[in-house]
């Protein structure tokens, strides 16, 4: 997910507040003025000597010429860089993307420009630092960061089987974030297979919808998450991080509020999909629905062999929820 910086350097009160309000990650301030701006609101700062506030190191550059490139090119990667385009030449910041590859952050003055760094060589840079004093350019650029969104490939998959089990531990997902009709998150049994598990955003005789929830399934499976890294049903908490997908593979960053895990009868779904096995442990009840390819929304109670789903598939395997490239084989 790109980063948003708000240059506040020097002190504008009113750009901080409307950083804050816009949901920009950290500001740029002049030297002493953190714990001021933490007044206002639980935000990280970046301090004109350079110290980003908690954390890792960040490097201001000014690109006029060849030299500051190389200058940039030598930094870390473990450190951030924010270029600052002296003469808006456009070559320094792709040949930096291609030789350095992340962590780069540009300086920015207005939200057309931070259209263009988010957009560069099809890739993008990691972040904008926006200086300006403009309330409503702050305002369009948090948009445009925060509407970027990590593209999923999804897969149509082929119900295999479906069996009836016993009492389980299930992980009930509540967000921060109201969900659509076929929007929903990715989870499986194994690091290679997801379904697309569908929001509790229908209404049913029983029981009002609950469009911010999502009844992900067994504890021990695996939630796709932002980064395309995974975590385990069970390890999720409120405040983590979460990615919403939807059945055209739009995503989106949401928060978990809530993780509710009870014991409730289980059942055990699996499918084919490019040749790989996909399955996943879920409560069996019919308020449970996975997604068409067509974006509907089908109970996994009406599932049989033959039906058509959406889901993810993925080659390599993982350690500690990183994807690496090793064998592995998961049952």
């Amino acid at each position: 997910m790109r980063k948003l910086w708000v240059n506040a350097d020097p002190y504008n009160k009113e750009v901080v507040i409307s950083a804050l309000e816009s949901g920009a990650e950290a500001v740029v301030l002049p030297d002493g003025k953190s714990e001021t701006v933490r007044e206002f609101g639980k935000i990280k700062t970046v301090e004109a000597k350079g110290d980003i506030v908690p954390g890792a190191d960040v490097e201001f550059i000014d690109i006029a010429g060849k030299a500051d490139e190389d200058k940039a090119a030598a930094v870390p990667e473990s450190k951030i860089v924010v270029l600052r385009m002296l003469d808006w030449t456009i070559i320094p910041i792709e040949n930096l993307l291609a030789r350095r590859g992340k962590n780069i952050m540009v300086q920015v003055e207005n939200s057309k420009q931070a259209q263009l760094m988010v957009e560069i060589l099809e890739k993008g840079v990691d972040g904008v630092v926006l200086k300006t004093t403009d309330i409503n350019e702050i305002k369009k650029t948090a948009e445009i960061i925060h509407g970027i969104s990590e593209k999923i490939e999804l897969v149509t998959a082929t119900i295999t089987r479906t069996k009836q089990l016993g009492m389980g531990d299930r992980a009930c997902l509540d967000t921060c974030t109201q969900m659509d009709l076929g929007e929903g998150m990715l989870v499986g049994n194994t690091a290679s297979g997801f379904f697309l598990v569908h929001s509790e955003s229908i209404d049913n005789p029983y029981v009002a919808s609950r469009p911010f929830r999502v009844n992900a399934g067994a504890v021990h499976a695996y939630t796709l998450a932002p980064g395309g890294k995974t975590k385990y049903l069970a390890d999720l908490k409120a405040g983590d991080e979460v990615l919403v997908v939807d059945y055209r593979g739009k995503s989106q960053l949401a928060y978990l509020g809530r993780n509710k895990i009870e014991k409730r009868p289980m059942m055990l779904i699996e499918a084919e999909a490019e040749g790989q096995p996909i399955s996943l442990v879920m409560q069996n009840a019919e308020t449970i629905r996975l997604v068409s390819p067509e974006g509907k929304a089908i109970s996994v109670t009406e599932l049989k062999a033959g039906d058509k789903v959406l889901g993810h598939v993925e080659k390599a395997g993982r350690h500690f929820g990183i994807q690496v490239d090793e064998t592995l084989i998961e049952r």
